[in-house]
């Protein structure tokens, strides 16, 4: 049998994952439903820079193809009405119906600090003034994570080093074994929702739902087993910290998803 290299493995796995991803993540719509006229104005002026890549260039065309214009307001409507009463903090701004309504409302309060105005403005060019290019930045969002993950991998084995320290395995032994971890996790979760599509349309509801529920019980399963099989050691400390190290794991990756957005805000 031939030897496959873990990281060989681990990057098709993970290129076949994350094309998945990207893949739903195509029917998923962010754009407000109809666009005024300052944001077609705000979208045409970005389809003039030319630093604009092509794949942006083609989302803002469609974006601008498919959402329709909003409906100017009525001549009948030219008549003075009254002061609005001054906003209190517990009235409720109304935005008008969904799919009307823009995706994304900045707070008018100006910000306190230079560093909230420089974010609030780099948050308003790459999403939109009201959300219209919310779309083309969540792509963008998606199309860093790979890089994310892969170095989530050295952490992981970093979080697996600190709990098994005195059981004097080097470092790369740790990350191997991280690789092949992630390598099981990419490939599993695919089966798992290629699984879930095929069982709710052939199966009743309630039965999908436990085939699902038992796929997932095994998923996990099969990792604590096999960390238990690498490492060695028994029940009770297997299992606090299966537990332990994979709380740890959630915060990093917590703390990984949160750096990612924000190099993608702050990128040019």
């Amino acid at each position: 049998m031939r030897y496959v290299h873990p990281l060989r493995l681990y990057l098709l796995a993970s290129i076949l994952f994350f094309f998945a991803v990207n893949y739903g993540a195509r029917g998923l719509r962010f754009e407000p439903g109809n666009l005024g006229p300052k944001d077609r104005a705000e979208l045409e002026a970005d389809l003039k820079k030319e630093d604009l890549p092509p794949a942006a260039r083609e989302k803002l065309e469609a974006l601008l193809r498919e959402s329709p214009a909003s409906p100017a307001p009525s001549p009948q409507t030219t008549a003075p009405s009254p002061s609005p009463a001054p906003k209190t903090d517990k009235q409720k701004q109304e935005f008008g119906k969904i799919g009307e309504r823009p995706f994304v409302v900045f707070d008018q309060a100006k910000s306190t600090t230079p560093f909230e105005s420089w974010i609030e403005a780099r948050a308003k060019e790459k999403m939109g003034e009201h959300g219209t290019k919310m779309g083309l930045f969540i792509s963008t969002l998606f199309s860093n994570l790979p890089y994310m993950m892969l170095a989530c991998v050295p952490l992981f084995a970093c979080v697996l080093k600190i709990l098994y320290v005195r059981r004097r395995i080097f470092y790369i032994d740790h990350l191997i074994y991280a690789l092949h971890i992630h390598t099981f996790a990419y490939v599993g979760i695919v089966l798992i929702v290629l699984a879930t599509i095929g069982l709710n349309r052939i199966a009743p509801g309630p039965v999908a739902g436990w085939i699902i529920a038992l796929l997932w019980m095994a998923f996990v399963v099969q990792i604590f087993l096999s960390i238990r099989r690498v490492y060695r050691q028994g029940w009770f400390m297997s299992i606090f910290k299966f537990f332990f190290g994979g709380l740890i794991y959630l915060i990093v990756i917590g703390g990984a998803l949160a750096a990612t957005f924000f190099i993608t805000l702050v990128l040019p």
